[in-house]
């Protein structure tokens, strides 16, 4: 049982230190949901919930041309927690990076999607075991279930292929999915622990059984023509663990100097996306 509370006390560790610039709160009966719903129409975005699998994923859709392809933005890991021996509540996120991201992306089509279990009620929440928020996150039944996500809202779209970007966490389910699908047209991740074994192993983990690793999996193609960013000072997932998985996997890694985990891929998105080959950007 060492190895297990060592576990839950580095996902703590990871999860305290994921922010961003977006932060969220209301006094409406689902807050962040109402406040994320407000901030993302003024941007142009239009939420909707979707059922997918066995979950409920919350989903972000901005088109304002017709568009052959569609970026997905995959949020993190989600909301910090409240000690290092126990995962909060709700894994919501009160800080979004990766709505920042998304925002700041002036494709002509653009979706942002929650993971399971994040954005939910109360009652819906609590028919969405906390394991798919901590040691299930990577499981089969929730890659199933982001791209069933992934395929509602190409059909509302109209896109035909689709652009994956995820960061931290998320970066790890958008390696996975790109792996899998056969529509896939870019890959970038930002700060992922993409070898999550070799990952759980510097960090003194037990393995994460219940959750599949993208360092393991066979090589595909659109992995060998992916760009994966690591902050030169990221303590939470350091630069190596993304060289390993590169190493093994193909890629382009872009290791960002005085970058840690947080800092500065907000900042400077819409440089880093020219970097990544994705050239209409907001300024």
């Amino acid at each position: 049982m060492p190895l297990r509370r060592n576990a839950r006390i580095s996902w703590a560790c990871l999860l305290f230190l994921v922010s961003g610039c977006a932060e969220f709160a209301s006094s409406s009966t689902n807050p962040i949901r109402a406040d994320v719903e407000s901030w993302a129409a003024e941007r142009g975005f239009q939420a909707d919930s979707i059922t997918a699998g066995q979950f409920e994923v919350f989903s972000l859709l901005r088109k304002t041309a017709a568009s052959s392809d569609l970026a997905v933005y995959i949020e993190g890991d989600g909301a910090g927690w409240p000690s290092i021996f126990a995962p909060p509540r709700d894994p919501t996120p009160h800080l979004s990076t990766v709505l920042q991201l998304a925002s700041s992306d002036a494709s002509a089509a653009v979706a942002y999607l929650g993971r399971p279990c994040q954005y939910l009620s109360d009652n819906a929440r609590g028919r969405c075991g906390s394991h798919y928020w901590n040691e299930r996150r990577f499981s089969t039944e929730v890659l199933r279930s982001m791209s069933a996500a992934i395929d509602d809202l190409k059909r509302r779209s109209g896109a035909r292929s689709t652009s994956l970007i995820g960061y931290s966490g998320g970066g790890v389910v958008a390696a996975l999915l790109a792996m899998e699908r056969n529509d896939v047209t870019n890959l970038i991740t930002i700060a992922a622990p993409l070898a999550l074994s070799d990952w759980a192993a510097i960090k003194k983990l037990t393995p994460f059984d219940d959750s599949s690793d993208p360092y393991q999996r066979r090589r595909s193609p659109i992995i060998g023509a992916a760009t994966h960013f690591a902050g030169s000072k990221d303590d939470v997932v350091p630069s190596s663990i993304v060289k390993r998985f590169v190493d093994a996997q193909g890629g382009r890694l872009l290791i960002m100097e005085g970058y840690d985990h947080q800092c500065c891929w907000v900042e400077a998105w819409p440089t880093l996306l020219r970097r990544a080959g994705i050239k209409e950007v907001v300024q």
